[in-house]
């Protein structure tokens, strides 16, 4: 196995990220897989072609020999005749973990490929127009689901091709906090999780002592089947089985938050509240004012009224400087009889739209978004769709 990663080099990087199916052997050499071409007997066939690395250290510099190694078939024209154009010699190449190449191309631009990405694709394309004259839907670019070198850091079992196919890594790189804590993980707060798991925080910490029950499953993310209603798992392991398959950096804490072990989020570079009033509230929140710690708390408050539901969204950052107006916008009142969310109304839309304000705010606050207004207090009230903001930063 190789110990170059693809991702700290560029043009390597670039290759994957266009849809290259490619690797390092362990012997050093670049390997694009499953390249298209023409064979003898006019058929499109799949080889490797493989080229060794010049690095400085374990990144990339710019290639020195313009030659590439072949795994397959001498290629051949769209009439079966073969590329003489390319040949430079054949034989028998080791190129690492158990790959032989038979032949070696020459195709010489009449200077130094500026990197691998162009000297890779150069040789590519000059199969793949032999193969676009018998079949023109064939392509070398294959997208396959690549997992992370076992060496690489990144927190996703499968590469993040949303952002490298928008050109946005660099800023998808700032939601890289080394760990966030979702306190209460209901309607609410697992909609955050869907939404954080697909950003590169490093360690994302659940925590609710609650069990996955069956009205949870009509506010929440994803569809359970039956038989894991019947286990009644706690919210924070089905919630990390489900996110998992995604993230590697989920932690389940089957426990409730409060004065006595509110230490657990000390180590949090930021907490998302999504939990009702009351002292253990209180206790997490001075906790993290005293620690400097950064947070969002989240609210929903329903009524029924007129056989029909009403009441308001609510959103508000705390972050140092402006803490006392923060705490002040915030809800401690428990056992609210005139908030009919406590009897667990089925309200999934109000849950993920309220997740959506919170991870935009957090998102905004990372710089991520652009953030001119810089409130730190936003609503969202049902019935007229009135989206109100207060409480400008200075």
């Amino acid at each position: 196995m190789s110990t170059i990663p693809i991702d700290r080099s560029a043009d390597l990087r670039q290759l994957r990220e266009k849809g290259y199916n490619i690797g390092v052997t362990g012997d050093g050499f670049l390997v694009v897989r499953e390249v298209p071409y023409v064979n003898s007997r006019r058929e499109v066939a799949r080889g490797i072609l493989a080229t060794s690395l010049e690095l400085a250290g374990d990144i990339t510099v710019p290639p020195k020999d313009h030659t590439v190694k072949f795994v397959g078939d001498y290629p051949c024209d769209m009439h079966g005749a073969e590329l003489s154009g390319l040949r430079h010699q054949s034989g028998a190449y080791p190129i690492g973990d158990g790959l032989t190449a038979q032949h070696s191309f020459s195709r010489n631009p009449g200077r130094a490929y500026e990197n691998y990405f162009e000297k890779m694709t150069a040789y590519v394309a000059l199969l793949a127009k032999h193969v676009a004259a018998i079949d023109p839907e064939i392509t070398a670019l294959t997208r396959r689901v690549i997992e992370p070198e076992a060496d690489s850091d990144s927190p996703f079992n499968y590469f993040d091709t949303a952002s490298s196919r928008a050109d946005i890594n660099g800023i998808t790189a700032k939601l890289a906090q080394d760990a966030v804590a979702i306190v209460g993980i209901g309607g609410t707060g697992s909609y955050i999780l869907d939404l954080l798991a697909k950003t590169p925080i490093r360690k994302i910490h659940l925590f609710d002592a609650d069990r996955f029950l069956t009205h949870n499953a009509f506010r929440a993310p994803g569809a359970p089947k039956l038989e894991e209603l019947r286990q009644q798992p706690y919210k924070v392991d089905h919630f990390k089985a489900l996110y998992s398959a995604m993230h590697r950096g989920i932690e389940a804490h089957p426990v409730a938050i409060e004065a006595s072990n509110v230490g657990v989020l000390d180590s949090m570079s930021f907490v998302f509240l999504c939990m009702e009033g009351g002292p253990e509230k209180r206790a997490i929140i001075e906790r993290l004012v005293a620690n400097g710690i950064p947070f969002i708390d989240v609210g929903m408050g329903l009524y029924a009224k007129r056989n029909k539901l009403a009441g308001m969204l609510r959103t508000v950052v705390s972050l140092t400087g402006a803490r006392n107006t923060a705490t002040n916008r915030i809800s401690f009142a428990a056992d609210d009889p005139l908030n009919d969310y406590e009897k667990n109304i089925q309200v999934a839309d109000l849950n993920a739209l309220n997740a959506c304000f919170a991870v935009i705010a957090w998102k905004r606050y990372r710089d991520f978004y652009f953030d001119l207004g810089r409130e730190r207090f936003t609503s969202y009230t049902i019935a007229n769709s009135l989206l109100c903001k207060s409480d400008l930063a200075e």
